[in-house]
C-alpha cells in the first residue's frame, strides 16, 4: 500500500511538472488604475475573444507609472525581467518608447492617440516590423472637429481654452496641433496647464480670467484619472467643454467627439491573445478607429444655460437625458 501511495503520489507530481505554465503578460500603463474601469473591462474582452481568461490560463502583472514619466523605464526594464511574454503599453506612447528601448524581443502592444510612425514605434501602419504593433486612437487629428461642434453650440465664441499636461509626452504636441486649426476660425487660444491635481483647480479659475468661451480636455492619463473632478470643475465655472472620451460625459461632462477609447483597449487584448497563440506582432497592421462618436449631455446643457441646437441633436450618436 505504502509502495502503491508513493507511486500514485508520484504520477501525479510527474502530471503536474509536465502541466504548460500559463503565459504571464505585463501591462504597463502611464497614468493609475482609477477612472480605468471600463478601458481594463474591454482588455479584458479582447483577451476573451481570444480565449484567454486572467486567473484561468493566463497571468497580468500590472506597472503603473502614476504620471511620472521619467518612471516607465525603470518599469519596463522590470517587465523584461520577469520575461513577460507580452507587453501591452497603455495611453500614450510614453509607455510603448520605453517597453521598446527595453526590449528587442518580446512583443510590444501599444494603446496610444498619437501617430505610431511619427512617435517611432513602427515602421508603417500596415507592416510595423520589429517586435511592436498595437491600436491608436488618432485623437489629435480630431481637434478640427471638435472647435465645429463648439462652435455649433456657442455660435459666439471668439476664445477656446485648451487643458493640457505640460509634464505629459503628449503635452506640447496638443498645444501645437491646436494652433493652427484656432487661427483658422479666428479663435483667441489660451493653454491651461496642469500636472497635478491641485493645478487643475487653478487652470480652471483661469477660465474665468482669460475670459474663454469653451474648452477642450484632450486625452491624458492625469485627466482620466480626475475624470470627476475635471466634470465637476467645468460646470461649477459654467464652461462648455468637450472630452476625448465619452466616459467623461456619462460622468457629467457636456459632450465628447472621439473613439472609443474602450474599443480601443479592446483591440489590443485581441493582439495579446494573437500574438500569445504564436502570431507575428511585425505583420500585425496598427489597428485604427472605423466610427467615432459624438456624445452629448443634455442634463448638463440644461445645467449651463444652453439651448442645444437641432443639428447637434441629429449628430448626435448618443444623447443622455
Amino acid at each position: 500500500m505504502m509502495l502503491l501511495g508513493a507511486a500514485t503520489a508520484s504520477g501525479t507530481f510527474a502530471a503536474r511538472a509536465q502541466q504548460p505554465a500559463i503565459p504571464v503578460i505585463g501591462f504597463l500603463d502611464s497614468g493609475s488604475p482609477a477612472g480605468m474601469t471600463a478601458y481594463l473591462a474591454g482588455f479584458h474582452q479582447g483577451l476573451a475573444e481570444t480565449g484567454f481568461t486572467e486567473g484561468k490560463n493566463l497571468a497580468i502583472v500590472h506597472r503603473w507609472g502614476q504620471s511620472r514619466y521619467d518612471q516607465l523605464p525603470a518599469l519596463a526594464a522590470e517587465l523584461v525581467r520577469l520575461q513577460v511574454a507580452v507587453i501591452a503599453a497603455t495611453r500614450g506612447p510614453g509607455p510603448a518608447l520605453a517597453a521598446k528601448a527595453a526590449t528587442s524581443t518580446i512583443p510590444i502592444v501599444f494603446q496610444i492617440g498619437s501617430d505610431p510612425v511619427k512617435d517611432g514605434l513602427v515602421a508603417s501602419l500596415n507592416r510595423p516590423g520589429g517586435n511592436v504593433t498595437g491600436a491608436s486612437r488618432l485623437t489629435i487629428d480630431l481637434i478640427p472637429k471638435r472647435l465645429g461642434l463648439l462652435l455649433d453650440l456657442v455660435p459666439k465664441m471668439t476664445a477656446i481654452a485648451l487643458l493640457t499636461n505640460p509634464a505629459g509626452p503628449q503635452g506640447a504636441l496638443q498645444v501645437q496641433e491646436m494652433q493652427e486649426p484656432a487661427r483658422a476660425l479666428g479663435l483667441r487660444l489660451h493653454v491651461l496647464n496642469a500636472s497635478t491635481e491641485r493645478e487643475l483647480d487653478t487652470a480652471f479659475a483661469a477660465v474665468a480670467q482669460n475670459r474663454s468661451d469653451a474648452l477642450i480636455v484632450p486625452t491624458d492619463p492625469l485627466f482620466t484619472g480626475r475624470r470627476e473632478q475635471i466634470v465637476a470643475l467645468a460646470i461649477r465655472h459654467a464652461i462648455p467643454t468637450i472630452f476625448a472620451e465619452r466616459e467623461s460625459v456619462a460622468a457629467g461632462g457636456l459632450m465628447s467627439y472621439a473613439a472609443s477609447q474602450t474599443d480601443s483597449f479592446r483591440q489590443v487584448g485581441v493582439y495579446v491573445g494573437r500574438i500569445l497563440k504564436g502570431e507575428n506582432p511585425a505583420n500585425l497592421p496598427v489597428q485604427q478607429p472605423t466610427k467615432f462618436e459624438f456624445v452629448l449631455n443634455l442634463k448638463t446643457a440644461k445645467t449651463l444655460g444652453l439651448a442645444v441646437p437641432d443639428k447637434l441633436l441629429v449628430l448626435a450618436d448618443d444623447v443622455i437625458e
